[in-house]
């Protein structure tokens, strides 16, 4: 009898933890395919893919892929020039396209990379915005999976969660590397340079040069992957910093892209996408191309690779 019960203590065991090797296994396949490198010249960053629903053309819908990622690694691709227009000089920004590097992994093992471009349709600048930038994927159909975002309550993750990253660790060469740590911070306020104080959340996860717009992510209790910040920035491997995803909702909410971070919200049509502008109205910065004045020279370092910045490690020379 006990021999038969110890048998089947064994047995559930067994099941038990296949199971649970299996739903870790879903996760992280998860991550690392909603996660791509963004090239944007010089510049090398991360990035998170989120796949919506899309009205072209006359009620057809077609599968369209956005790519939220920190705007200091795409600031290279911006420039602006001044127009005059009914007599009145006017200021016209512009962004060049930025590659996207797809890796395809199947049960664990790169089997091969995808190469598109991607049009920059929303920037907020790292310096006086929230370091955010959305992409759009030239390429239609592209892929189903998409990020699901944290969006419960007051969006807070307690002190002590377990935390995963995946990102371009060290760009490209270390695409879809996945990092774990916990959430060590919650509002931290810095002065990054602007002089007004600005919420981050800080975090233990492993990050390098190439982290920064990299997707930070909690697993609930039904096992979902659920984004909760977008690394920006660190002074160590450990200690680095995210733009939560409460400020990431407020940009939304104020630039009317909330559809991008909640499923339930309909989908703007593309016309309506493309019209959008691509900085907020009252934008107050210059030209950032390259280089992103005092935030690179300041504690905590952005944590994009080449483009002018550095290491996390130590601030630029």
């Amino acid at each position: 009898m006990r021999k038969r019960l110890l048998s089947y203590v064994v047995c559930v065991f067994a099941l038990v933890s296949t199971q649970l090797f299996a739903d870790d296994q879903k996760f992280a396949q998860h991550l690392q395919d909603v996660s791509v490198t963004i090239k944007a010249g010089f510049s090398e960053g991360s990035g998170v893919i989120v796949t919506r629903e899309v009205e072209v053309v006359d009620g057809k819908k077609e599968t369209i892929n956005f790519v939220l990622t920190a705007a200091h690694v795409v600031a290279g691709l911006r420039s602006d020039r001044a127009v005059i227009e009914d007599g009145k000089t006017k200021k016209i920004v512009e962004f060049k396209d930025a590659q996207i590097v797809k890796e395809l992994v199947e049960n664990g093992r790169r089997v091969g990379e995808m190469k598109m471009t991607a049009k920059v349709i929303s920037y907020s600048d790292a310096e006086h915005g929230e370091d955010i930038a959305l992409l759009m994927i030239r390429k239609r159909n592209f892929i189903v999976p998409s990020a699901k975002f944290y969006l419960e309550g007051e969006m807070i993750v307690p002190i002590g969660t377990q935390l995963y990253h995946v990102g371009s660790l060290l760009g490209q060469a270390g695409s879809n590397s996945m990092t774990t740590g916990i959430v060590s911070q919650v509002g931290r306020v810095l002065d990054i340079g602007n002089g007004d104080g600005v919420v981050f959340d800080q975090t233990t996860v492993t990050a390098f040069p190439g982290s920064s717009g990299g997707g930070v992510w909690f697993k609930n209790k039904d096992g979902q992957a659920l984004y909760v910040g977008m690394l920006v920035r660190g002074a160590g491997e450990t200690f680095n910093l995210t733009v939560p995803i409460r400020r990431m909702h407020k940009w939304a909410k104020e630039n009317n892209f909330l559809w991008v971070l909640d499923e339930t919200i309909d989908t703007p049509n593309l016309k309506n996408i493309k019209s959008f502008a691509v900085e907020p109205s009252n934008a107050s910065f210059g030209n950032s191309g390259g280089s992103i004045g005092v935030v690179n020279k300041e504690f905590p370092f952005l944590i994009r690779r080449g483009g002018g910045v550095t290491s996390s490690k130590s601030p630029p020379k």
